[in-house]
């Protein structure tokens, strides 16, 4: 046995212990969770059930921290620069990976600047239409569309935004012409497509669920390639005749590039017991969500795959923000 053996052995058997000893101790103090989206939507709710959850089972404070901004890239960079010492957890969306492809400058990178700990919840879209349009599935409302180039008008949260990125993928992949009219944020959108002044739009289901349930809106669709269980009789877009449209928002959790691996999985093991939960998941369902918890390794081949599918949409759209 050589020295330069013994002496790389005797080193894994001062590490090992050092890291176990870290698991074991984290965490020491109040954990920040950073959330890059204002108080009340639907990232702020999910980051505060995830920081309470932890907060119980660690006995120690998990502050959640809004630090909203530039569709959520204000946050997020916050994230990325934030010491990889354990104590900063941060919410990632869709939006973060819809940003790389859409605007010039980015202070992040979703796949390097971050440790993948978990997808919370995917969120369903609806494509709902004001219940005047004439139309009752995704064929009439293709139709329509392609009979009237240029007039009918769509709702978004803002240029960039998941409802106006899952309805320039719409309208590529059916062919459509259609006008965009973008809000400051999701309440003003579906305040005007209640009142006629827009036609239709995609919504996150926990968005608009109370509204189609009182007629108030018409279902048309939902986004994601599989059926949404409240609502089993509503056909996918896909399903509609609209071939490859697959597409959601969602919530999940990352820690900053650098955190020990021993802390990413003592986080990820709490976040998945709540997510597997069926209290949890029956509640999730009901306000629109479908729980998830899968592990890193899958989730971040889950972010591979939105940041490719993103930027085709961008690119065909031409889609691009300041």
């Amino acid at each position: 046995m050589t020295a330069a053996f013994r002496y790389a052995l005797a080193l894994v058997f001062v590490i090992l212990p050092a890291t176990a000893v870290l698991a074991q101790a984290y965490p020491a103090k109040p954990v920040r969770m950073i959330i890059p989206f204002p108080p009340g939507g639907p990232t702020d709710l999910m980051g505060r059930m995830a920081a309470d959850r932890l907060s119980k089972a660690w006995n120690v404070q998990v502050v959640p921290d809004n630090r909203g901004g530039a569709g959520g890239n204000i946050g997020t960079e916050l994230c990325a620069k934030s010491p990889p010492d354990g104590y900063t957890i941060c919410m990632l969306t869709v939006a973060q990976t819809i940003s790389p492809s859409i605007y010039k400058k980015l202070g992040y990178d979703p796949l390097r600047d971050f440790a993948h700990v978990t997808l919370m919840a995917v969120l369903p879209s609806l494509l709902t239409t004001h219940p005047t349009l004439p139309v009752k599935n995704v064929r009439e409302l293709a139709a329509l569309a392609k009979s009237r180039p240029g007039q009918l008008t769509y709702a978004s949260t803002g240029n960039g935004t998941s409802p106006h990125m899952l309805m320039e993928m719409f309208k590529h992949l059916a062919g459509l012409d259609m006008v965009h009219v973008p809000y400051k944020g999701q309440a003003p959108s579906v305040v005007d497509q209640l009142s006629g002044q827009v036609q239709l739009a995609f919504n996150t289901a926990v968005t608009v669920l109370p509204q189609v349930k009182a007629g108030k809106l018409k279902p048309i669709a939902v986004s994601t390639r599989e059926r949404f269980p409240p609502m089993p009789e509503l056909q996918t877009v896909e399903e509609g005749g609209v071939k490859g449209f697959d597409g959601s928002s969602w919530q999940s959790v990352v820690m900053p590039a650098g955190t020990p691996r021993e802390i990413v999985a003592k986080v990820y093991q709490e976040l998945a017991g709540m997510l597997k939960a069926a209290e949890t998941r029956e509640r999730f369902l009901a306000q629109g969500a479908l729980a998830s918890g899968i592990p890193p390794d899958e989730f971040l081949a889950f972010i591979k795959r939105e940041l490719e599918k993103w930027a085709r949409v961008a690119k065909a759209a031409n889609v691009t923000v300041d």
